[in-house]
């Protein structure tokens, strides 16, 4: 089974949503699935994420080499967000699924792991900001999925004292 990951930026999405994905679509039963995130061409944001032109773009350059295509963007605050998906959806077929993270793609990380003990679920779930307030403030020397520190700049980009956690503390959660 191929199915192609379109996130609104790959340029660091992608080391949450492929192994996140991988890990699902195992669980889901597919023996071997190949999840690839978009990289061409680089949406670059939620404007040119949504725009049906763009995507006809890189459906029309997949067809028959994928299965399922996932597009992946951020709530932002935009209640009206999934109606848009949906309309998305429908234009592209079964086989175009769209989903937006409440409120980032960052929660989804936050959701497999043991949250510090002084964070609630219920806080990191309401919060608009996650990636800003709880994302980028992972505490220093708590356990981190091996697979985000695929590019350490973009995790110390991510956090602001630079801390890239040892391979040897992290759990198997999320890693296929």
């Amino acid at each position: 089974m191929n199915i192609l990951v379109i996130p609104e930026d790959f340029r660091k999405d992608q080391y949450i949503l492929k192994p996140l994905f991988s890990r699902l679509f195992k669980h889901l039963g597919a023996p071997n699935p190949r999840v690839e995130v978009c990289r061409d061409p680089l949406l670059g944001g939620i404007g040119e994420a949504l725009k049906p032109a763009q995507l006809a773009v890189i459906v029309n350059d997949q067809r028959g080499m994928t299965d399922i295509f996932i597009l992946c963007v951020d709530r932002d605050r935009n209640t009206g967000r999934r109606q848009r998906l949906d309309e998305l959806e429908a234009l592209f077929g079964a086989a175009f699924f769209a989903e937006n993270a409440w409120e980032e793609i960052e929660t989804w990380v936050l959701a497999g792991l043991d949250l510090p003990g002084d964070w609630r679920w219920a806080d990191v779930r309401a919060a608009v900001d996650v990636k800003e307030r709880y994302f980028g403030r992972w505490p220093r020397g708590a356990a981190w999925p091996a697979r985000l520190e695929v590019d350490g700049r973009a995790w110390e980009q991510r956090h602001p004292v630079g801390f890239v956690p040892s391979a040897k503390s992290v759990p198997r959660t999320l890693i296929p």
